[in-house]
């Protein structure tokens, strides 16, 4: 079964319209390379389109009722947006899920160091990466560092033309014989990761008695770079032991190819799912459900930890919009959640020509041909996964034929050739409807991906169309 390319398709008005949300998506992408960076502009969008914060409404018990529409961050790495719909929010919501971590360098607890003549900063690989593409690119330092005192200082360096860039170096492939011959998998050892960040000796002024200071002072390097630091930033050495630090590709996402219909930027996986997410649920209104974006941190190492989606907040947040409208308990809680739809909006791998013995064709996604439904992913013998039922399916089918979506469907490669997981097998511990979502992509998890400006438009109008929907 041939799904239709959706360019060959398109009205003139459509493709303005997907051109003018392709520039917004470039724009987000380019600026919001961390989970912090991202809440902060969906915050912002969110306040913009009428959204007032959960915990404000708490704290002024607020009564809440239809039309009201209502945010809430989870400690500043995960938010989740709500409209109340018209009909009782016991019948379920309409939910979109995705995450907003991507896979990157974090910077370790103790990291900076000086090594023959460089300045280092010590990393620790995030994710499911190919450590051997991350070497010798352009990369900046994003995050914060919180100092005793509580103060928050926001770092980000290397996006600016004028900045300074980071970079990982590499053995010349004049002495690289012995190293040509290892694995791919260790070809780079994740402790050689460390980014260098400076060469420059800190200079003293000469007189006497600097210069014997001078002389018993040990990694000058190191100590230009903490004096940098301090001017620019107010930080010691021991503040980087509370500071969150990632380190990235540098430099904006960009249009692909002579026909501009691709987008090759970093942190597709899963942001490409995460902004028309969060679109669909501002730009559109009126719901009968109850319609939610959650979006989520964590998911590219486990959905672990406190902003993971195997916390618990997503329940408490649902928790407190429902004793705000009144009626609260927790058989009607459970009620709610078990009732709900869900579409897990993640990445899909596009189908690579190049490497086409690692597909199969016939359950392969392909660019351009819109957005992605997985009835299940996991690995091998789908462990680990969500399988979506074929009731759900058919009415997902009918949604988008109704609203004329163009959509595929695909498996994670070739049964034995490895797989993936996302949040959906979370969700559905809770008894509701969840079905896997998202978006080709090629290059996954390297630090330059790609996507189809077309399946970014498909996917906008799939999650729109999905929250007006009844529900199964």
């Amino acid at each position: 079964m041939d799904r239709k390319i959706a360019w060959e398709e398109y009205s003139v008005k459509q493709e303005k319209e997907l051109e003018t949300l392709s520039a917004e998506y470039i724009d987000f992408i380019s600026k919001c390379k961390t989970e912090r960076e991202c809440i902060d502009h969906i915050v912002e969008a969110a306040e913009a389109a009428g959204f007032k914060e959960l915990e404000e409404l708490v704290k002024n018990k607020t009564t809440v009722k239809t039309g009201d529409r209502i945010y809430s961050v989870w400690m500043n790495k995960s938010i989740a947006l709500f409209e109340i719909g018209s009909r009782p929010l016991e019948e379920g919501m309409n939910i979109l899920g995705a995450h907003i971590d991507s896979p990157r360098l974090d910077v370790k607890q103790n990291p900076l160091y000086e090594d023959g003549g460089f300045a280092y900063l010590d990393t620790h690989y995030y994710g499911g990466i190919k450590k051997y593409q991350w070497v010798t690119l352009p990369l900046a330092l994003h995050g914060v560092i919180v100092k005793k005192d509580g103060t928050t200082v926001l770092v980000n360096v290397g996006e600016n033309e004028e900045d300074p860039v980071f970079f990982v170096s590499d053995l010349l492939i004049h002495l690289a014989s012995e190293q040509l011959e290892k694995k791919g998998n260790k070809v780079i050892e994740g402790e050689a990761l460390d980014i260098i960040i400076g060469n420059k000796p800190l200079v003293l002024k000469k007189t006497a008695k600097v210069n014997e200071e001078a002389k018993k002072k040990k990694d000058k390097v190191k100590s230009n770079i903490l004096e940098i630091l301090k001017k620019l930033y107010d930080v010691s050495e021991e503040d980087f032991v509370s500071a969150e630090l990632e380190v990235v590709p540098a430099g904006k996402a960009r249009e692909a190819g002579f026909d501009r219909s691709m987008i090759l930027g970093y942190g597709h996986d899963d942001r490409v799912c995460a902004f028309p997410s969060y679109k669909a649920v501002t730009a559109s209104g009126g719901f009968e459900k109850t319609a939610c974006c959650i979006l989520v941190d964590k998911e590219e190492i486990g959905s672990v930890g406190a902003t993971g989606m195997k916390s618990r907040f997503f329940e408490y947040m649902v928790a407190q919009i429902v004793e705000l409208m009144g009626d609260y308990s927790e058989l009607k809680l459970k009620r709610i959640l078990a009732n709900s739809c869900m579409l897990s909006s993640d990445v899909s791998a596009g189908f690579d020509p190049i490497y086409a013995a690692q597909f199969e064709k016939k359950n392969a996604c392909y660019l351009g041909k819109g957005v992605v439904f997985n009835k299940y992913t996991g690995s091998r013998g789908k462990s680990g996964s969500n399988d979506a039922n074929a009731e759900y399916i058919a009415y997902l089918r009918n949604i988008m034929d109704e609203s004329k979506v163009y959509y595929q469907t695909a498996e994670l490669g070739k049964v034995d050739a490895g797989g993936g997981g996302t949040i959906a097998y979370i969700m559905a511990l809770y008894g509701m409807n969840v079905i896997d979502s998202g978006i080709p992509v090629l290059n996954m998890h390297a630090p330059w991906e790609c996507v189809s400006k077309a399946d970014i438009y498909e996917a906008f109008r799939c999650y729109k169309a999905f929250l007006k929907g009844s529900g199964i």
